[in-house]
């Protein structure tokens, strides 16, 4: 399985040489970045610069993006506004839409196979408005992922509105055939159960994100470090069309612990692939 290490990792300060290099040494293949301007400033060509050479150095790939989940709007965190594909309000749902391209233009510089995408902020209800709004806004991004080789997979996160018998429904409904979706098995602990949410994503999961805890709180420990039955978990993602990479999504919870996360991630990794050897002959999504 792809071993892919999220950037969100080291999402509170910019993303350098050193944590790409850090994350290589730990067995990674490939990253998953993640989109939040004080970390990596996807809308300016140097950091992108910067980016390609660091990939070119550790032998990494860059796998997958997760789009932003805030607008940068000032020098603080304090001043950046969430975005929401699902903003009933038109003209803030067009500066979503605005600030999730220039996440998908990264693209035309540094390939990539899959945008992550949350639903909503996780406060909308499951209410028709918000679903229509995130219509509006899915039907403009997945041509124009499309048209730069990008697949956007919708992940399954806390709240009413992408929970996965939801985000299912949505599918179904408005026909948009292009869309996949992003089985997060940690949110899956803390909502319906992993094995029932997996059961209802399974024919259009296309990547995960990985991570542990204790089934109360969202969070984003390293495997096996909290109550999910990783084996059970394992076994249900050999059950995916397509065989799915391992991307840990995981959380620094205090300040400069980073490096320690990820070496304690590298063997969690190892473990979690020992659990769910594939069989040959499966189709790989990445």
């Amino acid at each position: 399985m792809l071993r892919v290490l999220s950037t969100y990792l080291f999402s509170s300060q910019p993303l350098g040489h050193d944590h790409l290099a850090a994350a290589a040494r730990a067995g990674f293949a490939g990253i998953e970045l993640f989109s939040a301007r004080g970390h990596f400033n996807y809308r300016s060509p140097e950091p992108t610069n910067s980016l390609t050479h660091w990939l070119d150095q550790t032998g990494l790939g860059l796998h997958s993006v997760h789009a932003p989940l805030e607008r940068c709007s000032g020098t603080s965190r304090e001043s950046d506004a969430p975005i929401s594909i699902a903003e009933t309000d038109k003209l803030r749902r067009i500066e979503a839409v605005d600030e999730i391209k220039w996440s998908l233009e990264l693209a035309e510089r540094i390939p990539f196979r899959f945008l992550v995408l949350h639903m909503g902020t996780g406060r909308e209800p499951l209410d028709g408005r918000y679903q229509d709004a995130a219509f509006n806004s899915l039907e403009y991004l997945v041509v124009f992922a499309k048209q730069r080789g990008v697949t956007i997979a919708l992940e399954n996160t806390p709240g009413e509105m992408a929970a996965p018998q939801a985000l299912v429904d949505f599918l179904r409904e408005t026909r948009l055939s292009d869309l996949r979706l992003c089985f997060d098995v940690g949110h899956a602990h803390i909502g319906e159960g992993v094995d029932a949410s997996f059961d209802l994503m399974r024919e259009r999961a296309v990547t995960t994100h990985i991570h542990d805890n204790r089934g109360d709180r969202d969070d984003h420990l390293v495997p096996f470090e909290g109550s999910i039955d990783w084996e059970a978990a394992l076994g249900k993602l050999r059950e995916a069309r397509v065989e799915l990479p391992l991307v840990l999504e995981l959380k620094q919870h205090d300040p400069g612990t980073w490096k320690e996360i990820l070496e304690r991630a590298g063997a969690a990794t190892g473990r979690l692939e020992k659990l769910a050897p594939r069989e040959s002959g499966g189709e790989s999504s990445g």
